[in-house]
């Protein structure tokens, strides 16, 4: 590959971990208040259509943005109502949340399969687009893709910065505890599972506004679960749900970038790749984590929540 077509693949890259990497972070948040949420794949779907509804009514992209991350935020309330309140089986009201979300937006948005929307475009920064090589991989994109650059430190503050996110932290590791302190679990739960929806409909928003312009079904294509595979991947921590985000959008650019190319390898076999390395990440994630517990160095920095997936109800 000739010089510029590996800057363009590069830069193709950070577009295509953008939604995943807005997932991600919206994961952890949902899951260090303790409460897993497999419906992501659901509401980057939901999200990715009001994203598409809300501009194409509207004719403003922010307004569209806006639109997706309420649909996300909404389903996952309904997520944390199921959870938190009717204290329903949470791995068992996350799928149901997927299945729900992606057939309603396949419903919804069959009428307009193949309409454009003036979404987000891109631009370049002055000054910082004109460096070599990092000017033309982060610096010529779009709005979205450039927020998307705080967004990991702003959640990293959020968590381990704040009042609130000291509060959130306490609610999935140790409710009790938290309870005892004064504080809400079981609202902080709530919210923390309706911001980290709103993160993960701002993903499912980007699709349809940026990185196609236009509306067609299955737009999030199995990445709300590469979202929640990064989570572990991650350990929890937002700085390293940067570097799984974009590797997983290198796999998924490369193989488009092969079809495109007419390679002789079947079109199913490069669909598989982003999903084969899901599998990988997790095996070896788990492998490094079980290797790292039986020599004693496996901090609780480097581990799930301690009351993950359990409801408040349940806590002694």
């Amino acid at each position: 590959m000739s010089p510029e077509l590996i800057l363009a693949l590069l830069a193709a890259t950070v577009q295509a971990g953008t939604p995943i990497l807005y997932a991600t972070l919206g994961e952890i948040i949902s899951e260090r208040a303790g409460v897993l949420n497999l419906g992501v794949e659901g509401i980057m779907a939901l999200s990715s259509f009001a994203g598409f509804l809300g501009c194409h009514l509207t004719g403003s992209a922010w307004l569209g943005l806006a639109a997706g991350g309420l649909a996300g935020a909404l389903l996952a309330g309904l997520h944390g109502v199921v959870c938190q309140v009717f204290l329903g089986n949470q791995v068992v009201s996350g799928l149901a949340l997927t299945i729900f979300g992606v057939g309603l937006c396949n419903f919804l948005g069959t009428p307009y399969i193949g309409q454009a929307t003036d979404g987000f475009h891109q631009f370049a920064v002055p000054l910082l687009a004109d460096l070599p090589i990092l000017g033309r991989i982060f610096f010529r994109q779009d709005a979205l893709v450039y927020l998307s650059f705080l967004m990991p430190a702003l959640v990293w503050f959020l968590l381990w910065r704040t009042s609130f996110g000291l509060g959130l932290r306490a609610a999935g590791e140790m409710p009790a505890a938290a309870s005892a302190a004064g504080l809400n679990p079981q609202r902080l739960r709530f919210l923390g599972v309706l911001l980290g929806g709103l993160l993960c409909g701002l993903g499912g928003a980007y699709l349809s506004l940026a990185h196609t312009n236009l509306w067609t079904t299955g737009l999030s294509g199995g990445r709300g679960w590469v979202a929640v595979a990064l989570v572990i991947f991650a350990f929890w921590r937002p700085g390293r749900a940067v570097a799984g985000a974009y590797l997983f959008g290198g796999v998924m650019a490369f193989q488009l970038r092969l079809q495109a190319s007419g390679t002789n390898v079947p079109s199913s076999l490069l669909l598989m790749l982003p999903y084969v390395l899901t599998v990988l990440v997790l095996v070896l994630s788990a492998a490094r984590a079980q290797s790292a517990r039986r020599r004693g160095i496996l901090g609780r920095k480097s581990a799930a929540p301690a009351a993950l997936g359990v409801n408040i109800e349940s806590v002694g």
